[in-house]
């Protein structure tokens, strides 16, 4: 069993990778630097926003990922101030989390997503 990449790490590189396909990405909440939860907020620049979640990990163990995520709403998007209850919500749950926030029209969140 292979040891999990770090969550600073994993985020460091997240938003380089946003970065170089010109989108614009921003650490908004640093959690544990070992093992925190990460969550993505996608903001559509209209009012609206998917968040992203860690899937559950029997979703991906047996695949070799390191991170999967799934969206963490049935719907395709969320009015921001949805998204915002949903992550002051799951702070208070989780004080360890990491929140990551991207800017782009299109939605696009550059992860792997669980789709099962």
């Amino acid at each position: 069993m292979s040891e999990r990449l770090r969550s600073d790490f994993w985020v460091g590189a997240y938003i380089r990778r946003c970065s170089s396909e010109g989108v614009v990405a921003m650490l908004r909440r640093r959690g544990a630097a070992e093992a925190g939860a990460i969550m993505v907020k996608v903001d559509r620049l209209d009012g609206t926003a998917t968040l992203y979640a860690p899937a559950p990990q029997t979703a991906f163990a047996e695949r070799g990922i390191d991170r999967l995520f799934a969206r963490a709403h049935t719907e395709d998007a969320i009015a921001v101030m949805d998204a915002e209850v949903r992550l002051k919500s799951q702070i208070r749950f989780d004080p360890d989390l990491w929140i990551v926030e991207v800017e782009d029209r299109t939605g696009r969140s550059f992860l792997d997503l669980d789709e099962t």
